[in-house]
């Protein structure tokens, strides 16, 4: 009766997981290049991803003034801590406070690109339908 049990569980959750992956937005509008960016998969490995350079760069870059009780007066962020059109928003008036520091400067365009995608597809709203472009 107890493997019963887990096996109905299981058979619950496995439904709900697959919602959550395809309910992913598969797509971003740039108001920057004022292109639609395609948001895949890619393949396994983690720094090949598109998402993948983005983690690593919000990582590097943003946490690096971003983090709790830092010395810049630097609000303390995470991934979700905005929805995916906030994110966007930051992208495309390329935060003044960043910018007064000199954190745009330090990365191309290509590399701002895979960051906003990456914190876009993981945004606190990413599991909910997202429009795209």
């Amino acid at each position: 009766m107890k493997h019963f049990a887990l096996f109905f569980a299981a058979l619950l959750l496995i439904p709900a997981l697959s919602n959550q992956a395809a309910a992913a937005p598969k797509t971003r509008y740039d108001a920057t290049t004022q292109t639609c960016r395609v948001l895949n998969d890619g393949p396994l490995e983690w720094e090949s991803r598109p998402w993948g350079e983005g983690g690593k760069l919000f990582k590097d870059v943003c946490k690096s003034c971003h983090t709790r009780n830092n010395d810049t007066g630097a609000p303390f962020l995470w991934v979700e801590s905005k929805n995916s059109t906030g994110w966007n928003r930051i992208f495309e008036t390329r935060s003044p406070k960043c910018a007064k520091q000199g954190a745009w400067d330090g990365i191309t365009l290509e590399q701002q690109l895979k960051l906003n995608d990456y914190l876009y597809r993981w945004a606190a709203n990413s599991q909910d339908p997202n429009d795209g472009c």
